[in-house]
């Protein structure tokens, strides 16, 4: 297939909002596409190429060929030179490299470049989420969606489901292939996500018949990062959220979960570093651990599992199974290792999962997540069946800066910097965010922050800093990035303030106060 089919049906999925028309795009090209090339479009439609480093980033796309009059490159051809590029090392690499960037670069059109460079850049939002694609692949092969979500689930992966449905000669044949893909011990599976809600109740009344008594079961949500683990006699792995590999940089999760009773398992859960008085630590020290392999750094800062569900035991897939059967499972698992468990409780009565609530938020975690007692493990979609309920954090803050938009915002202003007081008439900048802003409001602040720029470098229009905007956020961690020394987690605009000045806005001492390590 022409990389010029891709890129065009890139920029039709950027330019509308509607998700029958983006699934639409999506099933007339995953339809025209051949068999060996799905792997390639479908992750390319998702924004990403396949190749983790290619030693690729803006610096060195800056300078590039004039590009082709017409467009000749095929997608496995574009995939192939950058698995070159991704091989690349050691003495005379960043020659072959540019030599390999201005061979592509100038086979392509000008469409063609300006998709190839949002693409390595990680800047092609064009809202062709992957449950989207899911569903355009069921579509395009004529079989339920359901089936292929399913397979997606156990493969970890959108690619083999797509080509094996895609290739398949009829839709019989295509739902044999995807029932070909089951849970196997040692290949991460997609992780089941929570929905959000406002409060306890609401979670309790979402998953759970409260008049009749029907229970839920409700989790601590920790503040750690999401892992899978996996064993099958001596060999352990251990998985991200996002399915990365991250056994050899976490030998003490490896030790412990060698240790349980079970020769085969897979288990769900959170790995966080606790401090000696049984607190977590602030989220960038348990992040910045497990994304360290120095032995050194394991053996003095170590992460502690937290296990919450059971997909497997010894032979006896779980998936289906009900929560409560799995957390059976699970418990006896854990029978002689309770400090591997999550806190929880089972119930229908709202005050009781209040008061667990509070006792998980007075021991320094994040919330809870209220689950569907009956609920099978439905990964990778954000069903009902899981709630999770966090406290909201709001700032109130002052907008320093604007970065243009890109993709659908293209034309727009877009990312704002954000500023609290600093108490001497300045402003602290605590990060940026795109998150949240409706059309109108994009509308709005691009007319707005104009009025009120001081400077514009093509990218980014500094502004007077005047305009309040009000901030939602989980959290605030430590970071070098911004002179304060703070960043704000998860920030997403909830609306403009035009009822306060920005001397009323809060200030980095008070962000401080917020901060959970004080």
């Amino acid at each position: 297939m022409l990389l010029a089919d891709v890129a065009a049906t890139s920029t039709a999925l950027a330019a509308t909002r509607s998700r029958l028309a983006k699934r639409a795009l999506l099933v007339d090209l995953l339809r025209r596409t051949p068999p060996q090339d799905v792997p390639v479009v479908a992750r390319y439609l998702a924004g990403e190429l396949r190749q983790r480093r290619t030693g690729l980033g803006w610096r060195s796309l800056q300078t590039l060929p004039e590009p082709a009059a017409e467009p000749s490159l095929q997608v496995g051809d574009v995939d192939a030179a950058f698995a070159r590029m991704a091989a690349l090392a050691g003495p005379g690499s960043g020659t072959a490299r540019a030599a390999e960037v201005a061979a592509l670069f100038g086979a392509a059109t000008a469409a063609e470049q300006q998709f190839l460079v949002r693409l390595v850049g990680g800047e092609l939002r064009q809202g062709a989420l992957d449950a989207l694609l899911l569903d355009a692949v069921a579509e395009a092969s004529g079989v339920p969606a359901e089936a292929v979500r399913r397979a997606a689930m156990l493969a970890g992966a959108t690619e083999p489901v797509a080509q094996a449905a895609l290739a398949a000669p009829d839709p019989d044949a295509a739902l044999a292939a995807l029932a070909a893909f089951t849970l196997e011990v040692g290949r991460a599976v997609r992780p089941m996500l929570a929905q959000s809600a406002p409060d306890v109740a609401t979670a309790l009344a979402t998953v759970a018949d409260v008049e009749q008594g029907t229970d839920a079961v409700v989790d601590a949500k920790l503040d750690g990062i999401r892992i899978q683990v996996h064993r099958s006699g001596d060999a352990v792995g251990v998985f991200t959220r996002s399915l990365d590999d991250i056994t050899t940089r976490v030998p003490e999760i490896v030790e412990i979960v060698r240790d349980l009773p079970a020769q085969r398992l897979v288990l769900d859960g959170e790995a966080l570093v606790v401090g000696e008085d049984g607190r977590p630590v602030p989220f960038q020290d348990t992040a910045a651990r497990a994304a360290s392999g120095d032995v050194e750094v394991a053996a003095t800062q170590r992460l502690q599992p937290f296990f919450f569900d059971c997909l497997h035991l010894d032979g006896d897939d779980l998936l289906d199974r009900p929560l409560t059967d799995r957390l059976a499972a699970l418990d006896g698992l854990l029978a002689a290792h309770p400090q591997l468990g999550v806190a929880r409780v089972v119930t229908s009565d709202p005050e009781t999962a209040q008061a667990h609530a509070r006792a998980i938020l007075a021991a320094g975690h994040e919330g809870v997540v209220v689950k569907a007692a009956a609920s099978p493990y439905e990964a990778g979609r954000r069903g009902a069946a899981w709630v999770k309920v966090k406290p909201r954090h709001t700032l109130d803050l002052v907008v320093l800066a604007v970065e243009r938009g890109s993709g659908r915002r293209q034309g727009l202003l877009s990312n704002i910097h954000l500023g609290a007081r600093d108490g001497a008439g300045g402003f602290v900048m605590l990060g940026k965010t795109f998150k949240g802003m409706t059309d109108a409001m994009l509308t709005w602040q691009t007319r707005r922050f104009r009025e009120l720029e001081v400077a514009d470098d093509g990218w980014t229009v500094t502004v007077r800093p005047e305009q309040v905007v009000e901030i939602a956020f989980d959290g605030v961690q430590r970071s070098t990035r911004y002179p304060g020394g703070l960043a704000l987690r998860f920030a997403r605009v909830l609306r403009y303030r035009d009822d306060k000045s920005a001397d009323e806005a809060d200030t980095i001492t008070r962000v401080r106060e917020l901060a959970s390590w004080g």
